[in-house]
């Protein structure tokens, strides 16, 4: 019966170690995680600097060329209502 307590001793103390060693392992990777996570979060932040440069680029190009598109769309409304004006003063002239 003695012995067998011996015997489940060094095994429990074995295990005891094994948990201590993997427990040492698994904070370095951790660590090692998080450095990389640090890592990838300022490049992100770099690119995301990026983005928002680009993005502001694609809004001022929008509102130039809605408002190109809105003088052109005046311009031609112009036209067409002068024409449709002299077709009405030509047809009054008529009669």
């Amino acid at each position: 019966m003695e012995v067998l307590q011996i015997v489940l001793y060094v095994l429990l103390a074995g295990l005891v170690v094994t948990l201590i060693v993997l427990a040492i392992k698994l904070i370095n990777t951790v660590d090692k995680v998080n450095v990389i996570l640090d890592d990838v979060d300022k490049k992100m932040k770099t690119v995301d600097k990026v983005f928002d440069t680009v993005d502001n680029l694609a809004d001022s190009f929008a509102m130039i060329s809605d408002r190109v598109v809105d003088g052109v769309a005046n311009i031609v409304t112009r036209i067409f209502k002068s024409k449709k004006s002299k077709k009405d003063k030509y047809i009054e002239e008529e009669f």
